[in-house]
């Protein structure tokens, strides 16, 4: 299980299958499903990025470096897995003659057409997944209960899934959690230092030196190339001890922001598990929840919502049946719109057991980065799931929202170890 993620419960009750997934990249395929900038003479290319093995945010760093360009005129909708072969929408402000003659190992660029428009954040429709769990541990009638309660309950619980933490290293939810505290020296130290079990041996090393000597300048050669981002930071702190907030701006503003988001996911997650844990289903409103309409298309994450009295309740969850609208649990930020009744009682104990207040959130030793609360819909509908079960490997191919994660199906399906995911 993975509590330290906010993650206590299953919606499934049979026995998980185990196995592993991503034991070579192309075991786990994530295929963008766009929404286009229209087509204009606009000085964006438009283009599909097939990238293997690459996480987002270095690819990114690599394709500003070649076009000569900063890492924030890149347009891309979405952070994809890195241990994966992913497909997705991306714009650059540049000639189609610049983006053509990138030439970057394990990645394919498709151009398509120039756009007065780049592409945003967000601006997705979700991700078509194509996903092979190996060295299955159950039998087929293994296979055939778990697979068979999946697709009976319809819904799977709509965590944040390892990936928003790390899989190796979790650890992003904590420096998020130090960040919105001003405990910058922790915020950064947990990120470039603090060795963790199960992460690789050229990493664990170094790491635990600079947790155990604070030398950075001596722990700069011991940190592999492939620590890029740790690399920058620790290079800053060697020329200016001391000065940590600024060691923190050597890194992307893209990836501090998503510190700060993992630490509000963790807090989602805990107050989804205290749901299910205190007996309310995932997938069906109560009196005091905030309910997000979803007319047209689904929409995962809203400031917008209708809060659930005893005159609408029958109603609203006849329209959950038909995925026409979805509970809520808070993403807590400043201005959070908080639910009432039970869910409501829910939201504001995790607050209160994690000793911050919403008011932390406009971080005003950080204020570009202040984070504003949401909601966000506490089930994933699961309208269809293809499976194959061959040997001890099983192929699965779906479809989820933008915001959803393929781990959370898949975490109901195996039951295993965090770090198999």
């Amino acid at each position: 299980m993975e509590e330290h993620l906010g993650i206590t419960v299953f919606a499934t009750k049979s026995e998980g299958i185990k196995g592993v997934i991503k034991q070579r990249p192309e075991d786990f395929f994530v295929e963008e499903v766009s929404q286009y900038p229209p087509p204009s003479s606009g000085k964006h290319v438009i283009a599909r990025v097939t990238a293997r093995n690459w996480e987002t945010h270095r690819l990114i760093e690599q394709l500003a470096s070649l076009l000569h360009i900063p890492p924030e005129f890149i347009g891309y909708a979405g952070i994809k897995d890195k241990r994966a072969v992913t497909t997705q929408l991306m714009s650059f402000p540049v000639s189609m003659e610049r983006v053509r003659n990138v030439h970057l190992a394990d990645v394919t660029i498709d151009i398509l057409y120039r756009s007065a428009r780049p592409v945003y954040p967000g601006k997705l429709i979700g991700n078509r997944f194509a996903i092979t769990i190996r060295d299955v541990e159950g039998d087929t009638d293994a296979v055939e209960s778990i697979m068979k309660e999946v697709q009976e309950l319809g819904f799977i619980p709509n965590f944040f899934g390892v990936q928003r933490f790390g899989i190796m290293r979790p650890i992003t939810h904590v420096v998020g959690r130090h960040l919105l505290k001003n405990e910058m020296e922790k915020a950064v130290m947990t990120y470039i230092a603090n060795p963790l079990e199960g992460e690789s041996e050229e990493s664990y090393r170094p790491r635990k030196f600079l947790e155990e000597t604070g030398d950075f300048s001596a722990a700069l050669p011991k940190y592999p190339e492939k620590l890029a981002f740790e690399r920058r930071v620790i290079q800053y702190l060697a020329a200016h001890p001391g000065e940590w907030k600024e060691a923190l701006f050597q890194l992307p503003k893209n990836l501090i922001r998503m510190f700060l988001h993992a630490y509000q996911s963790y807090l989602f997650n805990r107050i989804l598990s205290r749901r299910m844990t205190e007996g309310l289903s995932f997938f069906k409103a109560y009196e005091g929840d905030i309910i997000i309409p979803c007319d047209t298309g689904i929409e995962v994450q809203s400031r917008e919502g209708i809060q659930v009295t005893p005159t609408n309740l029958r109603k609203i969850n006849h329209q959950i049946e038909r995925h026409r609208c979805f509970p809520s649990g808070a993403i807590i930020g400043y201005d959070t719109v908080w639910a009432e009744g039970k869910m409501g009682i829910m939201e504001k104990k995790i607050l209160e057991e994690e000793d911050i207040s919403e008011q932390e959130f406009t971080m005003p030793h950080l204020p570009e980065f202040a984070c504003r609360g949401l909601r966000r819909i506490t089930a994933i509908p699961l309208k269809t799931i293809r499976w194959n079960f061959e040997g001890k490997n099983l192929h699965l191919k779906f479809f989820l929202p933008k915001g959803c994660y393929a781990t959370t199906v898949l975490r109901e399906i195996m039951k295993a170890e965090v770090t198999h995911y």
